[in-house]
Protein backbone atom coordinates (compact mmCIF):
# COMPACT_ATOMS: atom_id res chain seq x y z
CA UNK A 1 0.00 0.00 0.00
CA UNK A 2 1.17 3.34 -0.87
CA UNK A 3 2.20 5.80 2.17
CA UNK A 4 -0.56 8.01 3.25
CA UNK A 5 0.44 12.19 2.28
CA UNK A 6 0.68 14.78 5.07
CA UNK A 7 0.54 18.10 3.30
CA UNK A 8 1.16 21.67 4.96
CA UNK A 9 -0.65 24.27 2.90
CA UNK A 10 0.57 28.01 3.18
CA UNK A 11 -2.07 30.61 2.06
CA UNK A 12 -0.29 33.63 0.66
CA UNK A 13 -1.93 36.99 0.63
CA UNK A 14 0.09 40.02 0.09
CA UNK A 15 3.54 38.14 0.61
CA UNK A 16 2.52 36.08 3.83
CA UNK A 17 1.11 33.15 4.84
CA UNK A 18 -3.34 33.51 6.15
CA UNK A 19 -5.73 31.28 7.38
CA UNK A 20 -9.31 32.05 7.80
CA UNK A 21 -12.65 30.17 8.56
CA UNK A 22 -15.09 29.10 5.48
CA UNK A 23 -12.17 31.14 3.34
CA UNK A 24 -12.91 34.43 5.38
CA UNK A 25 -11.75 36.24 8.37
CA UNK A 26 -7.86 35.91 7.40
CA UNK A 27 -5.08 36.27 10.03
CA UNK A 28 -1.57 36.53 9.52
CA UNK A 29 0.31 33.05 9.92
CA UNK A 30 3.91 33.69 9.32
CA UNK A 31 6.84 33.88 6.94
CA UNK A 32 6.38 31.60 4.02
CA UNK A 33 9.79 30.99 3.24
CA UNK A 34 10.55 30.43 7.26
CA UNK A 35 7.23 28.12 7.31
CA UNK A 36 8.47 25.74 4.27
CA UNK A 37 11.60 25.55 6.11
CA UNK A 38 10.11 23.90 9.43
CA UNK A 39 7.31 22.03 7.49
CA UNK A 40 10.65 20.16 5.00
CA UNK A 41 12.91 19.97 8.06
CA UNK A 42 9.64 18.42 10.44
CA UNK A 43 9.25 15.97 7.93
CA UNK A 44 6.17 17.26 5.58
CA UNK A 45 5.72 14.69 2.40
CA UNK A 46 4.96 18.07 0.29
CA UNK A 47 4.10 21.48 0.86
CA UNK A 48 1.13 23.26 -1.33
CA UNK A 49 1.47 27.29 -2.01
CA UNK A 50 -1.23 28.73 -3.17
CA UNK A 51 -1.50 32.50 -3.73
CA UNK A 52 -5.25 32.90 -2.85
CA UNK A 53 -5.43 36.67 -4.09
CA UNK A 54 -3.54 36.20 -7.18
CA UNK A 55 -6.79 35.35 -9.09
CA UNK A 56 -9.23 38.17 -7.86
CA UNK A 57 -6.73 40.98 -8.46
CA UNK A 58 -6.52 39.43 -11.78
CA UNK A 59 -2.09 38.92 -11.51
CA UNK A 60 0.02 36.36 -11.51
CA UNK A 61 1.36 33.62 -8.91
CA UNK A 62 4.21 35.68 -6.97
CA UNK A 63 7.01 34.00 -8.65
CA UNK A 64 10.23 35.66 -6.49
CA UNK A 65 8.58 33.94 -3.47
CA UNK A 66 7.63 30.70 -5.01
CA UNK A 67 11.55 30.55 -5.86
CA UNK A 68 12.34 31.38 -2.43
CA UNK A 69 10.40 28.72 -0.88
CA UNK A 70 12.05 26.11 -3.60
CA UNK A 71 15.49 27.09 -2.82
CA UNK A 72 14.70 26.36 0.97
CA UNK A 73 12.93 23.01 0.88
CA UNK A 74 13.81 19.40 -1.01
CA UNK A 75 9.87 17.78 -1.03
CA UNK A 76 7.55 17.91 -3.50
CA UNK A 77 6.34 21.65 -3.97
CA UNK A 78 2.68 22.41 -5.58
CA UNK A 79 1.78 26.63 -6.49
CA UNK A 80 -1.45 27.80 -7.31
CA UNK A 81 -3.20 30.88 -7.98
CA UNK A 82 -3.53 33.11 -10.99
CA UNK A 83 -2.81 30.02 -13.20
CA UNK A 84 -4.29 30.56 -17.03
CA UNK A 85 -1.83 29.43 -19.54
CA UNK A 86 0.98 27.07 -20.33
CA UNK A 87 3.08 29.89 -20.26
CA UNK A 88 2.33 30.49 -16.80
CA UNK A 89 2.49 26.48 -15.42
CA UNK A 90 6.11 26.76 -17.33
CA UNK A 91 7.59 30.09 -15.66
CA UNK A 92 6.68 28.40 -12.48
CA UNK A 93 7.88 24.82 -12.95
CA UNK A 94 11.46 26.83 -13.68
CA UNK A 95 11.13 28.47 -10.38
CA UNK A 96 10.93 25.36 -8.90
CA UNK A 97 7.36 24.35 -8.34
CA UNK A 98 7.20 20.32 -8.84
CA UNK A 99 3.45 20.58 -9.78
CA UNK A 100 0.77 23.64 -10.27
CA UNK A 101 -2.49 23.64 -9.08
CA UNK A 102 -5.32 25.63 -10.86
CA UNK A 103 -8.78 25.78 -10.16
CA UNK A 104 -10.74 28.79 -11.31
CA UNK A 105 -8.83 28.50 -14.85
CA UNK A 106 -9.70 24.78 -15.30
CA UNK A 107 -13.61 25.64 -14.94
CA UNK A 108 -13.42 28.52 -17.04
CA UNK A 109 -11.23 26.49 -20.00
CA UNK A 110 -11.45 23.07 -19.43
CA UNK A 111 -9.31 22.34 -22.23
CA UNK A 112 -6.41 24.35 -20.42
CA UNK A 113 -6.31 20.50 -18.45
CA UNK A 114 -5.60 18.77 -21.24
CA UNK A 115 -3.30 21.37 -23.04
CA UNK A 116 -0.99 21.23 -19.54
CA UNK A 117 -1.17 17.34 -18.89
CA UNK A 118 -0.24 16.84 -22.41
CA UNK A 119 2.88 19.83 -21.94
CA UNK A 120 3.75 18.81 -18.85
CA UNK A 121 2.44 15.51 -18.22
CA UNK A 122 -0.34 14.60 -16.07
CA UNK A 123 1.87 14.27 -12.66
CA UNK A 124 2.57 17.50 -12.00
CA UNK A 125 -1.12 18.77 -12.24
CA UNK A 126 -3.13 18.72 -9.74
CA UNK A 127 -7.21 20.59 -10.07
CA UNK A 128 -8.20 22.11 -6.92
CA UNK A 129 -12.43 22.00 -6.53
CA UNK A 130 -13.37 24.20 -3.54
CA UNK A 131 -17.24 23.19 -2.86
CA UNK A 132 -20.26 23.91 -0.71
CA UNK A 133 -23.01 22.14 -0.13
CA UNK A 134 -26.67 23.39 -0.83
CA UNK A 135 -29.68 21.11 -0.39
CA UNK A 136 -27.31 18.47 0.18
CA UNK A 137 -25.44 19.10 -3.26
CA UNK A 138 -21.85 19.81 -3.53
CA UNK A 139 -20.95 22.95 -6.18
CA UNK A 140 -18.09 23.80 -7.52
CA UNK A 141 -16.96 27.79 -6.18
CA UNK A 142 -14.51 29.78 -8.06
CA UNK A 143 -12.19 32.61 -7.09
CA UNK A 144 -10.69 31.65 -3.57
CA UNK A 145 -14.45 30.26 -2.81
CA UNK A 146 -15.97 33.69 -3.58
CA UNK A 147 -18.20 32.88 -6.96
CA UNK A 148 -20.69 30.03 -6.79
CA UNK A 149 -21.33 27.86 -9.87
CA UNK A 150 -23.88 25.83 -10.89
CA UNK A 151 -21.05 22.94 -11.23
CA UNK A 152 -21.82 19.59 -9.13
CA UNK A 153 -18.54 18.29 -7.26
CA UNK A 154 -18.64 15.11 -8.83
CA UNK A 155 -19.40 15.65 -12.28
CA UNK A 156 -16.50 18.49 -12.12
CA UNK A 157 -14.57 15.84 -10.57
CA UNK A 158 -14.99 12.79 -13.68
CA UNK A 159 -14.21 15.30 -15.85
CA UNK A 160 -10.55 16.64 -14.73
CA UNK A 161 -9.54 13.16 -14.13
CA UNK A 162 -10.94 12.70 -17.52
CA UNK A 163 -9.12 15.52 -19.02
CA UNK A 164 -5.71 14.32 -17.70
CA UNK A 165 -5.36 16.03 -14.08
CA UNK A 166 -3.07 13.71 -11.77
CA UNK A 167 -4.30 14.61 -8.83
CA UNK A 168 -8.12 16.68 -6.93
CA UNK A 169 -7.27 18.91 -4.22
CA UNK A 170 -10.85 18.83 -2.58
CA UNK A 171 -11.80 21.44 -0.13
CA UNK A 172 -15.10 21.73 1.73
CA UNK A 173 -15.85 25.79 1.96
CA UNK A 174 -18.01 24.31 5.11
CA UNK A 175 -15.41 22.77 6.77
CA UNK A 176 -12.82 25.16 5.97
CA UNK A 177 -10.75 26.66 9.60
CA UNK A 178 -13.66 24.86 11.86
CA UNK A 179 -11.53 22.45 12.62
CA UNK A 180 -14.70 19.70 12.86
CA UNK A 181 -12.94 17.08 11.14
CA UNK A 182 -13.00 16.56 6.95
CA UNK A 183 -15.66 16.01 4.90
CA UNK A 184 -15.56 12.22 4.87
CA UNK A 185 -18.09 11.67 3.08
CA UNK A 186 -17.76 13.71 0.19
CA UNK A 187 -14.24 12.03 0.48
CA UNK A 188 -15.20 8.81 0.11
CA UNK A 189 -17.35 9.18 -2.72
CA UNK A 190 -14.61 10.92 -4.81
CA UNK A 191 -12.14 8.08 -3.75
CA UNK A 192 -14.00 5.57 -5.03
CA UNK A 193 -15.52 6.86 -8.24
CA UNK A 194 -11.63 7.83 -8.67
CA UNK A 195 -8.44 6.08 -9.98
CA UNK A 196 -6.55 9.51 -9.42
CA UNK A 197 -5.45 10.59 -6.19
CA UNK A 198 -7.89 12.38 -3.56
CA UNK A 199 -6.23 15.22 -1.20
CA UNK A 200 -8.28 16.24 1.79
CA UNK A 201 -8.64 19.78 2.24
CA UNK A 202 -10.39 21.64 5.28
CA UNK A 203 -11.51 21.05 8.40
CA UNK A 204 -8.20 19.32 10.51
CA UNK A 205 -8.06 19.97 14.15
CA UNK A 206 -6.64 17.19 15.83
CA UNK A 207 -5.00 13.91 14.64
CA UNK A 208 -8.15 11.87 14.93
CA UNK A 209 -9.50 14.05 12.10
CA UNK A 210 -6.42 12.88 9.83
CA UNK A 211 -6.93 9.24 10.53
CA UNK A 212 -10.80 9.60 9.99
CA UNK A 213 -9.91 11.00 6.49
CA UNK A 214 -7.61 8.28 5.31
CA UNK A 215 -9.78 5.36 7.11
CA UNK A 216 -12.99 6.89 6.63
CA UNK A 217 -12.36 9.10 3.63
CA UNK A 218 -10.97 6.79 1.93
CA UNK A 219 -8.11 9.99 0.91
CA UNK A 220 -4.52 9.49 -0.51
CA UNK A 221 -3.27 12.38 1.36
CA UNK A 222 -4.46 15.33 4.00
CA UNK A 223 -3.81 19.04 3.32
CA UNK A 224 -3.94 21.29 6.63
CA UNK A 225 -3.02 25.19 7.78
CA UNK A 226 -3.67 26.63 10.62
CA UNK A 227 -2.95 23.46 12.97
CA UNK A 228 0.49 23.47 11.67
CA UNK A 229 1.08 27.15 11.40
CA UNK A 230 0.21 27.56 14.79
CA UNK A 231 1.68 24.83 16.61
CA UNK A 232 -1.39 22.64 17.48
CA UNK A 233 -0.23 19.67 15.97
CA UNK A 234 3.13 18.78 15.00
CA UNK A 235 3.97 16.54 11.85
CA UNK A 236 5.83 13.94 13.86
CA UNK A 237 3.58 13.14 16.60
CA UNK A 238 0.75 13.51 13.33
CA UNK A 239 2.77 10.10 11.64
CA UNK A 240 3.15 8.59 14.80
CA UNK A 241 -0.17 8.69 15.19
CA UNK A 242 -1.14 7.61 12.08
CA UNK A 243 1.48 4.86 12.46
CA UNK A 244 -0.06 3.73 15.47
CA UNK A 245 -3.92 3.22 13.90
CA UNK A 246 -1.87 1.07 10.86
CA UNK A 247 -1.66 3.93 8.15
CA UNK A 248 1.21 3.79 6.02
CA UNK A 249 3.09 6.60 6.65
CA UNK A 250 6.55 7.88 5.55
CA UNK A 251 8.50 8.91 8.83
Amino acid sequence: MLCKRIIPCLDIKDGRTVKGVNFVNLRDAGDPVLLAKQYAEAGADELVFLDISATEQNRKTLVDLVEKVAQTIDIPFTVGGGISSLEDVHVLLQHGADKVSINSAAVKQPHLIDDLANQFGSQCIVVAIDAKQFDGQWLVHLVGGKVPTELDLFDWAKEVASRGAGEILFTSMDHDGTKNGFANAALKQLSQSMEIPIIASGGAGTISHFTDAFIHGKSDAALAASVFHFGEITIPNLKLELQKNNIPVRL
